[in-house]
């Protein structure tokens, strides 16, 4: 049986989007972020990760993503979500700051017993829903759409306001706190 949303070839650059289990929010805390972070810079250094845009909400990321020559994307993926989930799972229980300690950690262990695929936790949704970018104009309104995410949640009035995206790197072509490889 085929999967409706799967990243078929590699070799092109998608449009994904990472979404916590019933879109809780979880990034409201910067520990949280900087795992996500750290994660994105180790699979660039080590699995050929190349990150053209990112924009975090709180309860979400959207990425456009692809991978250099030899490695595979839905690989590198696998390993990003299962690395963040494990440390963020591993942060909110050391946290002595958290106050939705319990309640995070019962709502996780309740979506991985839900699914069969999981042994006790989930923390992401399982699909990304990849869009592959396969022409200019696909490409500049997934890059438009995911700068104009905070915007459109009225966290911010202009897109390169928002922190935790690559927008403002994108308006003043600035570095980042990720490596970029822009999209032009």
């Amino acid at each position: 049986m085929g999967r409706k949303f799967a990243i078929y070839d590699t070799t092109k650059y998608h449009f994904v989007t990472f979404t916590v289990v019933n879109w809780i929010d979880i990034f409201i805390r910067d520990i949280y972020k900087e795992i996500f972070f750290e994660s994105l810079k180790y699979c660039q250094e080590n699995k050929g990760l190349e990150v053209c845009a990112y924009c975090m909400m709180t309860s979400h990321i959207h990425l456009i993503l692809g991978v250099k020559d030899g490695f595979d994307l839905t690989d590198v993926i696998r390993d990003c979500k299962s690395y963040t989930s494990r440390h963020i799972r591993k942060a909110i229980e050391q946290n002595p700051q958290e106050s939705r300690k319990e309640w995070l950690l019962h709502a996780f262990t309740w979506e991985g017993h839900l699914n069969p695929r999981n042994k006790d936790f989930q923390f992401w949704q399982q699909n990304n829903h990849p869009i592959v970018l396969d022409n200019p104009d696909k490409t500049q309104r997934c890059l438009n759409y995911i700068h104009a995410n905070p915007v459109t949640a009225n966290f911010v009035s202009k897109a390169e306001d928002w922190v935790w995206s690559s927008a403002k790197s994108y308006f003043e072509n600035t570095t980042d706190r990720i490596e970029l490889l822009y999209l032009t």
